[in-house]
């Protein structure tokens, strides 16, 4: 009887583990980035291509990736229907570019990325992120 007690409760323990529900992060191709180009946005779903801002120093670079790979997907209320920035982020060896949305959130808030192509996930940052984002983006 013991047996069929600890077989039941594993079965059980093994069934909610595999249920929940993992964390999903933004993804950047696994290739060198050449450069991220910042522009105003125009609005979901279409790439402003009068780029602002290009991003080559491998430090600027590397807040950029790490804030979109760290950001988790979530749903967020975004109060304006317009990203605020359309980030394209290049690599080399001729890859194609990723385009994402940023909604900068005020200084200690979250920002919300959204990927340009896709179902309209949203991702969050840490309100840490969105204060390095904003020392290169609002410093230009």
């Amino acid at each position: 009887m013991k047996v069929i007690f600890y077989l039941c409760l594993l079965l059980v323990l093994v069934f909610q583990v595999g249920c929940q529900k993992k964390q999903e992060n933004m993804v950047l191709l696994d290739e060198k980035v050449k450069k991220i180009n910042i522009a105003i946005s125009s609005g979901v779903g279409d790439m402003n291509q009068e780029v602002f801002l290009s991003i080559t120093d491998r430090q600027s670079m590397k807040v950029f990736e790490k804030a979109i790979e760290t950001a988790i997907n979530k749903k967020a209320e975004v109060n304006n229907p317009k990203p605020d920035y359309d980030v394209m982020v290049e690599y080399e060896e001729g890859f194609p570019a990723h385009a994402i949305h940023l909604w900068l959130g005020e200084e200690n808030e979250e920002s919300i990325f959204m990927y340009m192509v896709g179902e309209g996930d949203t991702y969050l940052t840490s309100s840490k992120t969105t204060n390095q984002l904003r020392a290169i983006l609002l410093e230009q």
